[in-house]
């Protein structure tokens, strides 16, 4: 650059032309800007929307683009670092650099969870890579998809097809339709028929909310999503602090093996939701959040017509439900993680205390359940705590939703005594797959690792599991045959928690990479990996990281030979 002491105008000291005729950084595209500003619509700007507004463009668009970011970014008057660190966290954005190519217009997504693993999901995978020209249809990976009973499954679009084969992809790719399929479920007419909302109803009519707390803990009812704290008592803690007062549902049911409020979502809605509002009025809640993995598109259909039959019926106020849509990101199964992406933020842990029950969502007191456990409020507040406290099996009380996949004939959800053991499990569902002999089960997802056969007489419910070194966490039953590889299903839990760490804390993102390379030798190197699994659960900061040594653990136990 040179100075032109004439007029005083710096000037290219090799061209003579006059300087930028911009500001230094990404420019501004006007049409870029007009095209996020019709998907916006006049939806308010607010900076907790930002994951709905970058889903609007993915979905309008097929990937995120250098120019479309920018312009989401003036628009919501953010920094373009933040749009981009939101938009590269989540798996199901593409965020695309100036100048790189876009992904193609069609995305096949292949579960490769165990219990796909175990069905094939590998040849699967290799097959449609090998098989389609990927300038024309990418095929990726991707984490349990909540459809473990119908594995192996595919997403193709929001298409998801059960027991996939080539064929059938082949077939849903000529048919060009790539929506969800929305199956048939008790909508709002049928239930309120049936006597639905009438006791939230009568309950807002001036009934005293610490005796619906007593009926809830009455019941015996936990916390379904995994952590078991008694439902009703997290009221009270809650209520304690001065409003405003929120209300989340944890809907992302992302732990591998677990599809139990799918299928409750798909059936019978209004029980979640007659729950939900029944413990909002219980803390004053102004605002309902339902968080759902963007995993379940034909749930998300259904719950955004009831929501709307709910307004419509006057049952519910106009936004009072405000339904959020996740994009892939296991990590925010964590309450405050969860929190976060519900702030429109990176889905990362937050540092405890302060708990949710006292700063929570925007700052405020915030009550989270999960899915499941708002079906069975609803149930105890209009049936009674006996339809849980006054089953018993093994000593144990209280129903469980058990989502059993895997060598079992019959995969499924099977409500059970929550006493239930490994073979009453199996039994529900109709035996060992043909020719397949028991040889081990996961009890509650890849976070609770891996038991042997042996224990086979183990009630399946909550604190009965740790003295074994496992837990039953939300049900996520997969059960392993003589046929099956306890090392490889221990490595496929691994590689998903390398996958899945947000990264934050180093014990939890530098051990889950260290684990996996250390497991894939022939043999494995015990005192390291034990030295790993310490370190991993003394000092990460959520339960993902903690729970990593189950599975390495378990396996180095109970099957030496393996290892």
């Amino acid at each position: 650059m040179a100075l032109d002491r004439e007029t005083g105008i710096w000037k290219s000291g090799r061209s003579g032309k006059r300087g930028r005729a911009t500001p230094k950084g990404r420019q501004l595209d006007d049409t870029a800007l007009a095209e996020v500003r019709a998907l916006l619509g006049d939806r308010p700007r607010r900076r907790d929307l930002l994951i709905e507004f970058l889903h609007l463009i993915q979905d309008a668009h097929g990937y995120l683009s250098a120019p479309h970011l920018r312009a989401l970014a003036e628009e919501m008057r953010l920094s373009m670092a933040e749009v981009w660190e939101v938009a590269t966290f989540y798996a199901h954005f593409d965020p695309v650099r100036e100048g790189d190519a876009p992904p193609p217009d069609l995305t096949i997504r292949v579960c490769e969870s165990l219990s796909c693993e175990l069905a094939g999901s590998e040849a699967l995978f290799d097959a449609l890579k090998g098989g389609h020209d990927p300038s024309r249809i990418r095929v990726l990976r991707a984490p349990c998809m909540g459809r473990c009973d119908s594995a192996p499954v595919l997403e193709i679009g929001h298409h998801h097809v059960d027991g996939a084969t080539p064929e059938k992809v082949d077939e849903v790719i000529a048919s060009g339709d790539f929506a969800p399929r929305i199956p048939d479920c008790e909508g709002f007419e049928t239930y309120r028929g049936t006597g639905g909302y009438d006791t939230l109803l009568r309950l807002r009519e001036g009934c005293d909310w610490e005796q619906v707390q007593e009926t809830v803990l009455a019941s015996g009812l936990r916390g379904l999503g995994g952590a078991g704290f008694p439902s009703g008592r997290k009221w009270g803690f809650v209520r304690a602090n001065p409003g405003p007062r929120y209300l989340a549902v944890n809907g992302d049911e992302g732990e591998p093996g677990t599809f139990k409020d799918r299928h409750y979502l798909e059936r019978t809605p209004h029980l979640m939701l007659e729950g939900m509002l029944i413990a909002a009025w219980a803390v004053e809640a102004e605002t309902c959040f339902i968080y759902l993995r963007d995993e379940y598109p034909a749930v998300r259909a259904i719950l955004k017509r009831e929501i709307a039959a709910l307004e419509d019926a006057g049952i519910v106020d106009p936004g009072y439900i405000d339904l959020r849509r996740g994009a892939g990101a296991y990590i925010c199964g964590e309450e405050s993680a969860m929190i976060e992406s519900i702030e429109g933020k990176r889905g990362i842990p937050r540092h405890r205390p302060p708990y949710v029950a006292q700063e929570g969502i925007f700052g405020r007191p915030t009550l989270v359940h999960n899915i499941e456990t708002l079906h069975w409020v609803a149930r105890v507040c209009r049936e009674g705590p006996e339809i849980l406290s006054s089953v018993e099996r093994n000593g144990r009380k209280g129903l469980r939703s058990y989502s059993v996949s895997g060598r079992v004939a019959r995969p499924a959800v099977y409500l059970l005594p929550a006493g239930s053991t490994i073979r009453d499990v199996i039994d529900a569902a109709g035996g060992m797959a043909e020719g397949h002999v028991l040889k081990a089960y996961q009890p509650g997802g890849p976070s609770s690792g891996l038991l042997p056969a042996a224990l086979d007489d183990v009630p399946l419910d909550f604190d009965t599991l740790q003295p074994h070194g496992s837990f039953i966490g939300s049900a996520a039953v997969v059960v392993l045959s003589d046929q099956d590889s306890a090392k490889a299903a221990a490595l496929n839990m691994l590689k998903f928690f390398e996958t899945e760490s947000c990264g934050q804390c180093t014990p939890c993102r530098a051990g889950c990479e260290k684990a996996v390379k250390l497991m894939q030798a022939e043999s494995w190197d015990r005192e390291l990996l034990e030295d790993l699994c310490t370190v991993m659960g003394d000092a990460s900061i959520c339960g993902l990281g903690q729970a990593v040594p189950n599975p390495i653990r378990l396996v180095m136990k109970h099957f030496k030979d393996e290892v």
